[in-house]
């Protein structure tokens, strides 16, 4: 059976030739161009969005027809090419952009593509604006214009400059370079090669690419986890190389590989990087409900607190914009430093990371230890709708102790683990993640959750 197209916070995702054609593409252009005029209130000025693509070889035909649509409502666009999906969200406020647009369907497998809608502040729409974008779709709504009044298509090759620019502002390029590390970076064949090892190369450090070719053709899982990666592990190994970076096709999530060749997890990212912010500033962090506890551990030692937000980088950066934080991010790769910009960004990752070692003089396996860390479990299954919330409901039952936050699916918590259940706003499925303090403790809680999970799934009435 054919998926659905998904359309949600996100922006639009689906199968290229299934359900996501240039059709649709023009109309949902059409649709995002006729909100920003109907919302702009300013007397008819003429609108800029400017929009960029990963590798996928898809993207071209997309960026295509959402060009198209944007310029027949009237909607001047900016060609950044083949960019991150942070650089887009950094150029838009560079050229005073109206709105952005990313092609990209991020760690999703190849025969999907998707197109992500970012407004004038750098960031995804929150759900009642995503939610009357949709509607502007779905209700066909498009002011077009006469030959006269149609969109310009310019095209814009500053990006790289600007992003690096943006990063090095942030840290002490001097005191990196010092160190001079040897880096094995693996860019699985999307677009965050080309900027990475830019950035990389004025930090001192000596660059050893896997997977740098921006063909779309994946050399290995698009999801920067650890099922994916034995090759940059192997690689790290064999150069001797100080650590391995792992960027997804988007080049907004970022994981690590540490000098032995050992893959530390995605949540490391952003604990290591609280870990150099909390080094030398106060303030507060923003995480969303799925990531590690370990960054509430090193913010309570820096005499900090983290602020908890639904899953999704838009919610985190609006928290981290309103309380003013120091860094925020997600426990997928996703770090986010404001002075760069409100989006998850795998270069800020990467920059301090690197400055952190440059403090401390220690390896990533040191630091590593130093944070100390919990048992986690990350899983996915196809689940309706209605048989998430049963799921969502027993669990709730099983577990009457425990503290449950309800702003995002189902978070448990307990005193030595939680549990957060949710369904997925880019795949048709339901997420589970568990944390304990050991493995015995997890295995505890998943079992548990997996009775309750089979129980629905077969239909059965019971689930205690």
């Amino acid at each position: 059976m054919a998926e659905s197209l998904i359309i949600s916070v996100s922006g639009m995702r689906g199968v290229i030739g299934e359900n996501l054609t240039p059709v649709i593409a023009a109309q949902y252009g059409c649709a995002f161009g006729t909100f920003l005029k109907e919302t702009a209130g300013d007397g008819g000025r003429r609108l800029k969005v400017c929009i960029g693509r990963d590798s996928r070889v898809s993207g071209q035909m997309l960026l295509s027809a959402m060009t198209a649509g944007l310029c027949s409502v009237g909607v001047d666009v900016v060609d950044l090419g083949l960019v991150t999906t942070p650089c887009v969200g950094i150029m838009l406020r560079q050229l005073g952009c109206d709105g952005g647009i990313v092609i990209t369907a991020s760690h999703n497998p190849l025969p999907y593509n998707g197109i992500k809608l970012l407004l004038s502040n750098g960031m995804a729409p929150p759900a009642a604006t995503a939610a009357k974008i949709k509607q502007a779709f779905l209700d066909g709504r498009a002011g077009y214009v006469d030959s006269v009044h149609c969109g310009t298509v310019s095209c814009n090759e500053e990006t790289d400059r600007v992003h690096i620019e943006k990063v090095l502002a942030t840290i002490d390029s001097k005191q990196i370079a010092v160190r001079r590390c040897r880096i094995v970076l693996d860019s699985v064949n999307g677009a965050g090669a080309r900027v990475a090892k830019k950035l990389l190369a004025q930090l001192g450090c000596e660059v050893i690419a896997m997977n740098d070719e921006p063909t779309g053709l994946f050399a290995h899982g698009a999801e920067p986890i650890a099922a994916n990666l034995a090759d940059l592990c192997r690689r790290v190994r064999q150069e001797k190389a100080d650590l391995g970076f792992a960027q997804d096709p988007d080049a907004d999530r970022l994981a690590i590989v540490d000098e032995n060749g050992v893959y530390i997890g995605e949540e490391y990212t952003l604990a290591l990087a609280a870990m150099h912010i909390f080094a030398s500033q106060k303030g507060t962090a923003a995480a969303n409900l799925s990531t590690s506890r370990m960054i509430d551990d090193i913010a309570e030692r820096a005499g900090a607190k983290v602020l908890r937000t639904p899953v999704g980088e838009a919610h985190v950066a609006n928290a981290m914009i309103e309380n003013r934080c120091v860094i925020g991010g997600e426990g997928n790769g996703g770090v986010i430093d404001l002075r760069v910009g409100p989006i998850r960004d795998s270069l800020v990752g990467m920059a301090m990371v690197l400055q952190l070692m440059a403090e401390t003089g220690k390896s990533i396996s040191g630091l590593v230890a130093e944070i100390g860390g919990y048992s986690m479990h990350k899983d996915k299954f196809s689940a309706d709708a209605e048989q998430a919330r049963e799921i969502m409901k027993r669990a709730a039952a099983r577990f009457p102790k425990a503290i449950a936050n309800t702003a995002d699916g189902l978070r448990l918590d307990f005193p030595d683990a939680w549990i957060h259940l949710r369904t997925s706003n880019t795949e048709p499925v339901m997420r589970i993640i568990v944390e304990a303090k050991d493995e015995p403790a997890a295995k505890r809680y998943i079992q548990a959750v997996a009775e309750i999970r089979r129980s629905v799934l077969e239909g059965r009435s019971g689930g205690r």
